[in-house]
């Protein structure tokens, strides 16, 4: 079974805010709050996924997957463990909400891939990507869902041979989106050369899977720390 305890791979993104702990509102489990998801309180009482956590106003925290998500909306638990959290029956929380959370989770990791991009962190196109995972460059190697499985294999080999994983990452979408949002044309593969990058892109697509994984259990929000302590569920 699929956890974001199992997937959490770190950040060093100062914006995850590495280091302060959160319970989930509906699991009550802790942890650090880069592996759990902010719903916000609008000032209208709607609830929005706030998924990097920059939203001003008042937020609570979860750590659950999709499925346990929507059927805790469903029930009508998650409002109430909402209520309570943010101390006020005046709230509304929309019945898509897991379908916004994951829209909001995919869209940041391609927001994320799109400005290592721009930062000169990626390398696309076969040749290059061979030659710097030849050479011990690549931090992280990506393929796009459509992608061919020779071309897959060839690049996976010049990665072990540099040093690297035995295989890259299967991303969940395919080489029109990832093109999109590198910005660059036929993005097949593509390869994280820094190392800060690499865990960045890493945690973002974590994030996104574990709360996407539809075999995840109800207890699919406990986190690495499993530990931990934090004053309040309801952050200013």
């Amino acid at each position: 079974m699929r956890t974001l305890r199992n997937e959490r791979l770190g950040s060093d993104n100062a914006g995850e805010g590495a280091g302060s702990t959160r319970t989930c509102v509906l699991t009550r489990a802790k942890g650090e709050r880069g592996d759990f998801i902010r719903l916000a309180l609008g000032p209208d009482g709607q609830i929005a996924p706030d998924v990097r956590a920059r939203a001003p106003g008042r937020g609570a925290w979860i750590a659950v997957n999709r499925t346990a998500l929507d059927e805790a909306n469903a029930k009508g638990k998650l409002k109430g463990a909402l209520q309570r959290a943010f101390k006020t029956q005046a709230l509304d929380v929309p019945t898509d909400l897991g379908e916004k959370i994951h829209g909001a989770l995919r869209q940041n990791t391609l927001d994320r891939l799109g400005m290592e991009a721009r930062a000169g962190n990626v390398v696309n196109g076969s040749e290059r990507i061979e030659a710097a995972a030849r050479s011990g460059k690549v931090a992280m190697l990506v393929h796009a869902a459509d992608s061919g499985d020779d071309g897959r294999k060839r690049l996976d080999q010049a990665w072990r041979v540099g040093g690297g994983e035995p295989r890259g990452v299967n991303f969940p979408e395919g080489r029109t989106i990832l093109s999109l949002a590198l910005g660059r044309e036929n993005v097949v593969h593509l390869a994280l050369t820094n190392p800060a990058a690499a865990a960045r892109v890493r945690h973002a697509l974590a994030r996104w899977r574990a709360f996407s994984d539809p075999v995840c259990g109800p207890d699919g929000g406990k986190t690495a720390s499993g530990s931990g302590s934090t004053k309040e569920d309801v952050k200013e």
